[in-house]
């Protein structure tokens, strides 16, 4: 029999991050451990940002750093100071890279190249079944995100991050390569919540994102069509595509830990490790991996593994905002970012700042939709 005391059914970021936790932590030098994924993990197909204060243990694949941010929409430009934080891109292949060659020095780590079928419990823990074959743990890490979990209830909207990305490269030096754009709501709304994205990485060189928030998504033309309109609006003429990216990243508050059993754990986007409010999960993903770990050395039944603070309320009353009032997203993130110090507003979507703090950037948000959004989750108990 294939028996493994711990199995990851996926092997993105959440499953990688926590399994590279596991091997610096030490503790598991004598438990098996298999990985298992359709996608070998050999690509550039993705691009993560965070922002960090100073040095951070994944610096060495940081490709770029930024200490200044700019703020736009179509009434003021504000340039931040991102201090005492840096904002910081890594790129997917160079994560992958460093994780596996982690991986390859611990052989009781294995990964397979397959296709996940089905995830099953039964009364001697829990089986995965492959393309390739079925395989046994008495723990089963679970990253596979399935949207009909959230889509077939109501009670929490899904609102969804989507986006395309287009890394160019220019004939003439056009960019500020210290700093990046962080939203650029000047674009036209068209009645959702969108936004350029811009990561200089030198005054030719950079990834030019068209992200919505919104509860539909798009046909790949009109994101195209967008990224052409905005780098024409920067009078650039004459470029090059090098990469592309998309993605598409659920913001929600489901209770994705009410599936959690005493032998399967939801991580990643199936456990709602995604920042609800902003969509980010690389520093989401980085301190929901630690806790993993710490939480598997004392306890053993995964249905104790989850958290609802202050912060989840915040995050899901924006998401009603967002789901039900679409059009006012713009409005809502141009009145946090004009006055608020960026260290702050940081501070707060870290989760780390105090109730007070919380009331100076809330307070700079229009009130009547959030007071609404309040009544109608508390007094009526419902959504917006």
């Amino acid at each position: 029999m294939n028996k493994y005391n711990y199995i990851f059914a996926g092997a993105g970021l959440s499953s990688l991050m926590t399994v590279y936790e596991m091997i610096q932590s030490g503790l598991f030098l004598h438990q098996k451990i298999l990985l298992i994924d359709a996608d070998c993990k050999k690509t550039n197909d993705r691009t993560w940002s965070f922002w960090e204060k100073k040095y951070g243990e994944w610096d060495d694949i940081v490709s770029h750093k930024y200490e200044t941010a700019f703020f736009k929409n179509k009434n003021f430009n504000r340039k931040l100071d991102l201090q005492p934080y840096h904002y910081k891109t890594v790129c997917g292949i160079d994560f992958y890279t460093k994780v596996f060659d982690a991986i390859r020095q611990n052989p009781n780590i294995e990964f397979l190249n397959a296709s996940i079928h089905k995830v099953e419990e039964y009364n001697e823990g829990v089986q995965v079944i492959t393309n390739i074959g079925n395989f046994h743990a008495e723990k089963v890490f679970n990253s596979i995100y399935n949207p009909t979990i959230v889509a077939s209830q109501t009670q929490f909207p899904l609102v969804q991050q989507h986006f395309i990305g287009w890394f160019i490269q220019t004939t003439e030096a056009v960019f500020t390569p210290e700093t990046a754009t962080f939203m650029d709501f000047s674009v036209n709304q068209k009645g959702n919540t969108r936004f350029m994205y811009v990561l200089p990485t030198s005054e030719t060189e950079a990834l030019i994102e068209y992200t919505l928030f919104s509860p539909i998504l798009l046909k790949k033309e009109e994101y195209e069509t967008e990224i052409e309109n905005y780098i024409q609006g920067l009078g650039i003429s004459t470029y090059q595509i090098i990469e592309k990216e998309a993605g598409n990243i659920p913001m929600t508050c489901y209770p994705f830990w009410k599936h959690n059993t005493k032998n399967i754990l939801h991580i990643g986007s199936a456990g709602g490790w995604t920042k609800a409010s902003t969509g980010f999960t690389f520093k989401n993903t980085i301190q929901k991996s630690k806790a993993v770990v710490r939480f598997v050395q004392t306890q053993s039944d995964f249905r104790k593994f989850h958290k609802k603070d202050k912060f989840w309320w915040y995050d899901l009353l924006l998401i009603d905002i967002l789901f039900y009032r679409n059009e006012i997203g713009s409005s809502i993130f141009s009145a946090m970012f004009k006055k608020s110090k960026a260290a702050l507003i940081y501070k707060f979507l870290d989760e780390e700042t105090t109730f007070w703090e919380d009331l100076k950037v809330i307070w700079q948000c229009p009130k009547r939709p959030f007071l609404k959004a309040v009544f109608c989750r508390i007094f009526a108990n419902k959504s917006l």
